[in-house]
């Protein structure tokens, strides 16, 4: 809705509520392809369940002089990964769609991989290349939903916040270990 466009009086509000009531949130003015944001979120989903298993790894075998304070990031990471699927799966449903928890093809539903590593530096490695995944395929679909579904949209801009400080808190992490 633009500045110049006139509001809905009261009367056509109620009116337009009362249709479709069985659709709950998607109301007329509902601006995407609901079955398409469904699937981004459950793809979204995929991804945040495989970060959080891949930092959970990394939490338990980190093994090295620097590796407490490293572990205690993953961990950290992890937790909020977790989050993020917490609300992804809640918005999913919001929407009238099921979120999809099947380990059944999970990776593949991954933006992100999952690389165990075997030393601290690769595993760091690692959750920065995710990271970046996730960073771009956010921005991607926070340009895709645009003004459609600002519900959704600002779901994916608070995760993308926390995934650009998870980058940035990694990539002080190789600067301590004097990776590159």
């Amino acid at each position: 809705m633009s500045a110049n466009q006139e509001l809905s009086d009261v009367a056509s509000l109620r009116e337009r509520a009362r249709r479709n009531i069985h659709e709950g949130a998607i109301t007329p003015s509902y601006g995407c392809d609901k079955d398409k944001v469904i699937q981004l979120l459950n793809d979204a989903l995929a991804t945040e369940l495989v970060c959080t298993l891949r930092y959970r790894r990394h939490y338990y075998t980190a093994r090295g002089l620097a590796s407490n304070g490293v572990a205690d990031e993953f961990l950290e990471h992890s937790t909020e990964e977790l989050e993020h699927a917490d609300q992804l799966a809640a918005r999913i449903s919001e929407l009238g769609g099921n979120p999809n928890f099947s380990p059944d093809g999970l990776a593949a539903r991954s933006h992100a991989e999952y690389v165990e590593a075997d030393t601290l530096e690769d595993m760091i490695r690692e959750n920065l290349v995710a990271e970046r995944i996730a960073i771009e395929s956010y921005r991607e679909i926070i340009q895709y939903i645009g003004e459609g579904d600002p519900t959704t949209r600002r779901l994916f801009e608070d995760i993308l916040a926390t995934e650009e400080e998870h980058a940035e808190d990694l990539m002080s992490l190789t600067k301590g270990l004097g990776a590159s």
